[in-house]
């Protein structure tokens, strides 16, 4: 299928703005540039209690609808592990928690190169933790729990889904948006969208040297497919998008988790490009993708 026109459009205008690519700037430049694209997206959703607090020393912004003890989506942003926010993704939040009914907990993960890892999965497993033993001082319920994300907080989500199984955390569900779960970039898709599609092969290439700190990328809590034993974590349901360089891994993922038994809802976005999730502004696939990951919570909360 064709790049999505309206999504096209806003490609050609970014080209045609110019100025340095993402992996030819500073992580500070970097995340300016990340808060300027979020400011497309206009107005957010209004939510009926929104609550910036901290859990486990980790910043998170809690939103909770009207109504309750809701079940718990903690969340993990995207952006590298090195870019992004609670504002950044605060629109794509907003709407998961009116649409799943759910209490989400955004959490704010402290960012490479500053802290590589293993510090965003410690921050990650600490919010996570404390949200399964104490969630109802919240207003949820702890025993509806999932964890999901997009780009590198799909990377922490499946890791979380892993590490909740092996400490005896049930989780409900997994969602992971276009996740990036081989940080070796070794599948087709990184060549293939590698240029031209908003995420490049040269800004992932930055992003996990930014992460990885000197650390393997086989290492399973950075590259959740390399697991030798992902049998018994939360059912998932799993989005890519056809022009992501992070496509083929994703469904890899997914494929991985159905071979080992676990329960898989995975769709491809044709049209679409790494990043789709948030432009509800700009494609109205945006919202449906979140409209299908808000029933699937549902689902699973049921």
């Amino acid at each position: 299928m064709p790049l999505d026109p309206a999504i096209k459009t806003v490609l050609d205008q970014l080209e045609a703005v110019g100025g340095p690519a993402l992996h030819e700037v500073s992580p500070d430049e970097a995340r300016q540039m990340m808060k300027l694209l979020t400011a497309i997206e206009g107005e957010p959703e209004a939510v009926a209690k929104v609550e910036d607090r901290t859990i486990a020393g980790v910043p998170v912004r809690v939103y909770a609808p009207d109504g309750g003890p809701q079940p718990i989506l903690v969340w993990y942003h995207g952006g590298g592990w090195v870019i992004g926010d609670l504002d950044t993704t605060d629109g794509v939040v907003r709407k998961l928690a009116n649409r799943a009914n759910a209490v989400v907990v955004s959490v704010d993960y402290q960012l490479a190169p500053e802290h590589p890892y293993p510090t965003p999965v410690d921050d990650c497993w600490a919010v996570l933790e404390w949200v399964a033993a104490n969630g109802a001082e919240l207003g949820g319920d702890p025993t509806r729990l999932a964890v999901g994300g997009d780009s590198a907080g799909g990377n922490l989500s499946a890791v979380m889904a892993i590490k909740a199984r092996d400490a005896g955390i049930p989780l409900r569900h997994q969602l992971l948006v276009y996740p990036a779960v081989d940080l070796t970039l070794s599948f087709p898709s990184i060549d293939e969208n590698g240029e031209g599609y908003l995420l490049t092969k040269d800004s992932m290439v930055w992003f996990t040297n930014h992460y990885l700190g000197g650390a393997d990328p086989k290492d399973p809590q950075i590259s959740p497919y390399y697991a030798d034993d992902i049998s018994g974590v939360a059912p998932a349901h799993v989005l890519t998008a056809e022009f992501d360089p992070l496509r083929d891994e994703g469904e890899a993922y997914a494929e991985r988790l159905k071979d080992a038994g676990v329960a898989v809802d995975v769709k491809r976005y044709d049209g679409m490009i790494h990043g789709f999730y948030g432009l509800g502004i700009v494609t109205p696939v945006a919202d449906e993708a979140i409209d299908a990951s808000a029933a699937a919570l549902r689902a699973a909360f049921a």
